[in-house]
């Protein structure tokens, strides 16, 4: 396994994920409950797999991915996010200090994930700005809490 790739080997479970603080639904209170996995894909991927059982894609559910890798000769992190939407994007990703931080700046929109990755727990917020990074606006918060077992 790659020595950077190694340094996010406490991410691999099973994870309980609340979505909260989505500008999109009915109340910045509304919790949606979910489920995420964390596993290795050839010692190179991690990948990162997550529901909403009975949320949207016609209240059947929705289902989304993450895949993280490390590109050696430039010692940088990216990151691949597709969902049931048709939805794919690509982040630039730096890892330090427990952090995750991904980036991308498309055309459509910018958007910043922060991660602040604990033993048993992971607090995510999603940011997107319409005006190329000037100014940020809440998309929405994750919240992972490690399944025991």
């Amino acid at each position: 396994m790659n020595d950077a790739m190694r340094r996010l080997d406490s991410m691999v479970g099973d994870w309980d994920v609340t979505l909260t603080h989505a500008w999109f639904l009915e109340s910045l209170d509304t919790e949606i409950p979910g489920t995420a996995t964390v596993e290795w894909c050839a010692d190179a991927f991690l990948l990162l797999r997550g529901s909403f059982p009975g949320r949207s894609a016609e209240q059947g559910g929705s289902a989304w991915a993450m895949v993280f890798s490390h590109n050696d000769p430039r010692d940088a992190f990216v990151g691949l996010y597709s969902d049931d939407r048709g939805v794919s994007r690509v982040f630039e990703m730096a890892f330090a200090n427990g952090e995750w931080t991904l980036l991308r700046e498309d055309p459509d929109f910018h958007q910043r994930i922060v991660m602040r990755v604990g033993q048993d727990r992971i607090d995510m917020r999603a940011e997107a700005s319409e005006d190329e990074s000037r100014t940020w606006r809440t998309d929405l918060d994750y919240i992972f809490v490690r399944r025991a077992g």
